[in-house]
């Protein structure tokens, strides 16, 4: 089975680079600067000052853990706690502990489309926590929602941490919260980390640090075209851009060719040509408040059954629940 992940994840990284670059304005998705190299300087990134994500919802699982897993637990005989790009597991290891203290019956599944993050994230836990069972499972998280629809018999506690669900523009966000409600009966629960609006400034210096680790960190995805597919980008011919618009919240990370230049990436047979100046977008972070988060919920089924955010509210985690009906709002 791992073997067959692999296989489809690097089928599905060839197409989408092929479609990426041939599209115009060009373009790379962020889900695939995670390999061996590329999950170290996301390690890097998650303890630099500048990027506050983390510490932020590290802040609001350490104060409210015990109210969140009262509401995992509510009335649910067994839980399957599903993380969705679990990374390093940080901060849910926050709640598998309360969760095995409390003796509360229970399964631990990590998604991560990184190999290299699960192994590293299950043997932590049995080292950590050798009580808590743990069933890691790479792929995507669209693979992973069919497999979702298959799990019965137990609540499904979904987690989406790290406002990794800022990686998709609102429509895609709805797209993406709709499927999942369509795997989730009325007793499951979703989980989402929210990044809100705040400072334009803190919001750029967390995405374009002085010591260029995010700047390495989107390269990443040159470097791991070359290894995998056979290309030769040279990354110094590329320059990294952060943009953020207040009004409508969006961050924006781009690679910019410095040059004219040709890149060959011999298993797609592909010859991309650049203009100087020219950009391949490679990432989107997007921040929200109270008023969007509750429009994405209810145009996807959900509704929102509590709120949890750190000190200065300048993130949030929000408890969703599929929508009985059209009242059903908060």
């Amino acid at each position: 089975m791992q073997e067959k992940n692999i296989t489809t994840i690097r089928k599905e990284f060839a197409e989408e680079v092929y479609g990426g670059l041939t599209d115009y304005p060009k373009h790379l998705s962020s889900k695939y600067f995670y390999d061996e190299r590329g999950d170290m300087l996301f390690q890097k990134i998650m303890s630099m000052p500048e990027y506050y994500l983390t510490n932020a919802e590290f802040d609001i699982l350490s104060s409210h853990k015990e109210i969140i897993v009262d509401q995992f637990e509510k009335g649910a005989e067994h839980i399957n706690l599903i993380e969705l790009g679990a990374g390093d597991g940080k901060k849910t290891k926050i709640l598998l502990e309360h969760m095995a203290r409390r003796k509360i019956s229970f399964k631990y599944t990590p998604i991560d489309i990184s190999q290299n993050v699960l192994d590293s994230l299950e043997n932590s836990i049995q080292t950590e926590l050798p009580e808590v069972i743990v069933a890691p499972r790479q792929g995507t998280y669209f693979e992973v929602l069919k497999h979702l629809s298959t799990l019965n018999g137990s609540r499904k506690v979904i987690l989406f941490l790290g406002s990794n669900i800022g990686n998709l523009l609102h429509p895609d966000a709805v797209d993406f919260l709709s499927r999942l409600q369509e795997v989730m009966t009325d007793e499951d629960l979703l989980f989402v980390g929210f990044d809100q609006k705040k400072d334009p400034q803190q919001i750029l210096d967390a995405y374009n640090d002085a010591k260029g680790i995010t700047e390495a960190f989107n390269k990443n995805i040159l470097l791991r075209i070359n290894r995998e597919l056979g290309g030769n980008f040279n990354p110094d011919h590329f320059k990294h851009w952060e943009v953020y618009d207040p009004e409508t919240g969006t961050a924006k990370s781009y690679l910019v060719s410095k040059k004219q230049q040709s890149v060959d990436i011999e298993s797609l047979g592909l010859e991309v040509s650049f203009k100087p100046w020219e950009t391949i977008h490679t990432e989107i972070s997007q921040k929200y408040d109270d008023e969007v988060v509750y429009w994405l919920a209810s145009e996807a089924g959900l509704s929102v059954s509590a709120v949890f955010s750190n000190q200065d509210k300048g993130y949030k985690d929000y408890l969703f629940k599929k929508k009985q009906n059209e009242s059903d709002l908060e």
